[in-house]
């Protein structure tokens, strides 16, 4: 299969998880940061992260590996696209300043290393359950919670197709 050469300037909103701790953030606060697994991007995606690069100077997106995205329990066969592309597509977002790949459940060891200003998640999480926000807190920052788009998911989008 012959993949499209992917243009360098999405390349480079893309970093490596080591990359994080050594980047010098300064010029990005206030700095928001947002997670989850972007399987098949919708509209609903597209304006929670809007939402969310609005309340600061840049976004850093956390994208679950594959491996990390399978324990969540999202359903069988999932994610349907591999991390690569998901992190590309989160990448070509306008709203996305930058992206990363996170192994683990939950992104608070990326978080340690970034300090972000501001931890975002969906109304759908209870943000005062999270380990995330207790993170955040705990240097100074704040999390806020943005209400998703109504009848928009990838588990609903999945049962459509596959229905």
């Amino acid at each position: 299969v012959c993949m499209p050469d992917v243009p360098q300037s999405l390349l480079e909103k893309i970093l490596a998880p080591n990359e994080i701790a050594q980047r010098d953030w300064a010029a990005s606060r206030p700095l928001v940061f947002t997670n989850g697994v972007f399987d098949l991007l919708h509209i609903g995606h597209v304006a929670y992260l809007a939402a969310a690069r609005a309340l600061g100077a840049a976004l850093l997106v956390g994208v679950n590996t594959d491996r990390s995205a399978r324990q969540l329990g999202k359903g069988p066969g999932r994610p349907l696209n591999g991390e690569r592309d998901r992190a590309l597509m989160i990448a070509a977002l306008q709203s996305a300043s930058y992206v990363t790949l996170f192994d683990e459940l939950n992104p608070c060891e990326l978080m340690q290393r970034c300090r972000p200003d501001i931890y975002v998640k969906g109304g759908d999480y209870d943000i005062e359950a999270l380990e995330e926000t207790r993170l955040v807190r705990s240097w100074g920052g704040r999390a806020q919670s943005i209400a998703l788009l109504s009848g928009y998911s990838t588990t609903s989008l999945v049962q459509r197709i596959r229905g």
